[in-house]
């Protein structure tokens, strides 16, 4: 039986692990934070094809207390409705795209591991790998080691693994937003069932939903020219933040500023990277999946999904390929070219959500007539509509449609 040794304990790492399992390979995932660390983020988009994996493996994240996101809804930041577009499709049994906590979902899908065996060790920070003819050897800050047949790269944008198989591999780039994100209570605000809503304000851009309990899950983008240094974000309060944004969004809706003023808590900021390309996706026995390989901005809800996909892909190439190197090589062959075409789509989405007064105009006018012949479900069905056939046996020469 193979052995896996997976490093990164966050979303992408306990289902590439479930993943394994199923496919016969025993998995052992590797944390580097201790594990009463909370998630970084507030809140993400777990599409529909993400969740058609999760079916697949049979892994249910109803516990994580999602709100079902079907519908985007368009505005300016004059009230004008600019249309509104599908956030997915609607799966077999009902299920749609969902917007969760973070942190909710890495915990159900932890749980969902160690409810099927798969240990996860946390405080383990990986410092070098040995990739060997027959093993590979994964050895962590605190000396310890961690052997199997292949190791997996599930450790983010940030990846340690990436930056040991290729020293040279692209650094994460600045897309030149910054996120801000927060939870809010606004009395008589009512609940946006089914939906998110989005909002091109004259200097920034504004997501929300309401939930039938009365909070508001929020988050804006604003532009930067230059991106700040973690003590720059440091220094500025929740407070400060707060205010910056109410002046930002000051000339667009009211509700904005309402929601705001309702926030509970601190705001979550952090500056908005991608890796568009990474030449080196594996060598030998090693291999990298979701951000590591590929790491997608926010701005089209597929950073989680993408993960998902790899997972299950993976786990087909190592049941149905005996010599791992191969198996790798066939992985890259079917992930790379969709996973590259995500980064891009979301990176094109972001250049949208902040506008100089003439282009902001021009937005206004002609994107209810481009949402419909550029965002309609059919144009889209490459994105969302992406079904992985657990059953359809790999191939090492075969290629990706």
């Amino acid at each position: 039986m193979k052995t896996a040794t997976i490093i990164g304990g966050g979303i992408g790492g306990p289902v590439a692990a479930i993943a394994l399992r199923r496919a016969g390979v025993e998995a052992a995932v590797y944390e580097a934070r201790p594990g009463s660390t909370r998630e970084v983020g507030l809140f993400l988009n777990v599409a529909s094809n993400g969740l058609d994996v999760l079916r697949t493996l049979g892994v249910d994240v109803g516990a994580a207390g999602g709100w079902d996101m079907p519908r985007l809804v368009m505005w300016s930041g004059t009230g004008k409705r600019l249309g509104e577009v599908a956030n997915g499709v609607t799966l077999p049994d009902g299920t749609v795209s969902q917007c969760v906590k973070r942190d909710e979902l890495r915990r159900v899908l932890s749980e969902e591991a160690a409810a099927r065996g798969i240990p996860i060790h946390h405080e383990r920070r990986l410092v070098e790998v040995h990739d060997r003819s027959d093993h590979v050897v994964a050895e962590f800050e605190d000396g310890s080691t961690a052997t199997g047949d292949v190791l997996v790269g599930a450790d983010g944008i940030r990846s340690r693994c990436r930056e040991l198989l290729d020293p040279a591999a692209p650094a994460p780039s600045f897309t030149g937003l910054l996120s801000i994100g927060g939870f809010s209570r606004v009395g008589e605000l009512a609940p946006t069932p089914r939906a998110q809503h989005l909002v091109f304000g004259r200097r920034g851009f504004f997501g929300y939903l309401v939930r039938d309990d009365g909070w508001t899950w929020w988050f804006a983008n604003v532009a930067a020219v230059t991106e700040p240094d973690r003590d720059a974000l440091g220094a500025m309060t929740t407070a400060d933040w707060l205010a910056r944004l109410r002046d930002t969004f000051a000339d667009d809706l009211p509700l904005i500023g309402r929601v705001l003023a309702g926030t509970v808590g601190e705001v979550g900021v952090y500056p908005i990277h991608d890796v568009r390309s990474v030449s080196t996706w594996r060598r030998g026995r090693v291999t990298l999946i979701g951000d590591a390989a590929h790491a997608t901005s926010p701005n089209a809800g597929q950073g989680a999904s993408m993960a998902m996909e790899d997972a299950i892909v993976l786990a087909q190439c190592l049941r149905d390929i005996d010599d791992v190197p191969s198996a790798l090589r066939t992985f890259e062959t079917l992930r790379r070219s969709r996973t590259e075409r995500v980064v891009a789509y979301s990176r094109r989405l972001g250049g949208t959500k902040t506008a100089g007064p003439i282009a902001r105009r021009l937005r206004d006018v002609f994107m209810p007539m481009a949402l419909k012949r550029l965002a309609s479900p059919e144009r889209m069905r490459w994105l969302y509509d992406h079904h992985i056939d657990w059953e359809r046996r790999v191939a090492d020469t075969q290629v990706a449609a």
